[in-house]
């Protein structure tokens, strides 16, 4: 994954835990695509503050993911949410091919419900 799109997933995740000098510098860098000499103007401190404050901040950043491993766990999450959609998505076709059951079409429809209920809400 490219480091901007680490560092705007982590900010997700770990943002609240940056000072709010930090959260604001990182939100208008990598969310809203400013330059550092734009930040250092909107935020009336030096270019090199900026930078400074921006590294410091994907340093913790960083930091908290590697002792907490939240950002990796939901994607490990999201793909096997996804793979059960997949499979239950299979089960109803092989079911409704074969004329199995209508019990067993239904059950792996509330299963692709579920997954994807839960996939929304994470």
């Amino acid at each position: 994954m490219p480091k901007n799109l680490q560092v705007t997933v982590l900010f997700d995740f770990y943002g609240d835990m940056l000072t709010d000098k930090q959260k604001e510098v990182v939100d208008l860098y990598y969310n809203e695509d400013l330059s550092l000499a734009e930040i250092a103007a909107h935020s009336g401190i030096t270019r090199q503050g900026v930078r400074d404050s921006i590294k410091r901040a994907e340093a913790t950043l960083f930091e908290l993911e590697e002792r907490l491993g939240l950002a990796e766990r939901f994607g490990g999450i999201q793909q096997s949410l996804s793979r059960i959609v997949q499979c239950a998505k299979d089960i109803q076709f092989e079911s409704d091919r074969l004329g199995m059951a209508s019990s067993i079409y239904t059950k792996a429809g509330e299963i692709v419900q579920l997954a994807m209920k839960l996939s929304e809400d994470e």
